[in-house]
């Protein structure tokens, strides 16, 4: 954890780009942020260690190798617990808020009614973030600071991509817990892909990154129990030649999740994800992600 002033004096997101960028994907880490602010820890009813359980730490490292592949990579610095761009811009809960909740505002979405909107509520599967209700200006100050840009910079690193390459694909990056109430850790898979039950993406694309951690002898799952989230959903139109792959890794195979701190599995994930990452490079992707239309940045 990094303790920040605000987002003022401090990027709070960062392209991690190539010396040439030479194969049609763009990579998204949106939740691997480590620097809160300081008024943010001074509201949470939370200390330093529980306020960090909503990271997919480490994640943004994990898929490195793919700026060295000669693909860029986007990464957040501020924590999901604070904002969350893997959702609608105004997917907030009135319970959270002091004052008039804007009329535009989708304030009952599954995810809102979980405390998991743009402004989370909770983090981990029940604990309440903040001591007491927030005014309603926070929430909308940090969608036109943070949301807002971050969604601007992905869009326009797509569009590029698209009108350079022909088509576009989104790798969006993150991890889950090992265990979930209610599932059998044993049973747990290591990776799971959500293409939006092929929606978002090429099933070739998605049947061919499960193929390739299946042979790396990773247990692969594919939209259960996720299927993808906004960004996933947003930005995956592959008539229009833009694909939008979703990965959610196993925290176990590469930390320590009551600490957070990486563990020995972290080097062999990390080089055996530069492995998958140089195979997807590879892939034939006029063949695995036809192009028919033109991509339209929204």
């Amino acid at each position: 954890m990094r303790v920040v002033t605000d987002f003022r004096s401090e990027p709070p997101f960062e392209i991690l780009s190539p010396v040439e960028q030479i194969h049609p994907f763009v990579f998204n880490s949106p939740h691997s942020g480590t620097a809160y602010p300081e008024d943010f820890l001074a509201a949470s009813r939370l200390d330093k260690r529980r306020i960090r359980l909503s990271e997919d730490a480490h994640v943004d490292k994990l898929f490195m190798h793919a700026v060295t592949a000669g693909v860029p990579l986007l990464r957040a610095h501020f924590p999901r617990a604070y904002l969350d761009v893997n959702r609608e811009p105004y997917e907030l809960d009135p319970r959270m808020f002091d004052g008039r909740m804007p009329a535009f505002a989708n304030i009952r979405s599954i995810r809102v009614a979980g405390g998991l909107g743009t402004v989370p509520r909770v983090i981990s599967e029940s604990e309440e973030i903040y001591a007491g209700p927030l005014p309603i200006e926070v929430a909308l100050d940090r969608i036109e600071a943070l949301y807002k840009p971050y969604h601007a910079a992905l869009t326009r690193l797509l569009a590029q991509t698209h009108v350079r390459f022909g088509r576009a694909v989104l790798i969006d990056c993150h991890s889950m817990p090992s265990s979930v109430r209610g599932q059998d850790a044993k049973n747990r898979s290591d990776f799971v892909l959500g293409d939006r039950h092929g929606t978002s993406a090429a099933r070739a694309l998605t049947d061919h990154a499960a193929s390739a951690l299946s042979a790396l002898g990773y247990k692969v799952a594919i939209n259960r129990p996720y299927a993808g989230g906004f960004i996933t959903e947003h930005y995956g139109r592959p008539a229009k030649g833009l694909h939008a792959l979703q990965i959610e890794i196993n925290r176990s195979l590469y930390m320590d999740e009551r600490t957070l701190e990486p563990h020995s599995g972290f080097v062999r994930l990390t080089a055996e994800l530069a492995e998958f990452i140089d195979g997807l490079m590879r892939l034939p992707l006029e063949v695995v992600c036809p192009s028919p239309g033109r991509f339209a940045a929204e």
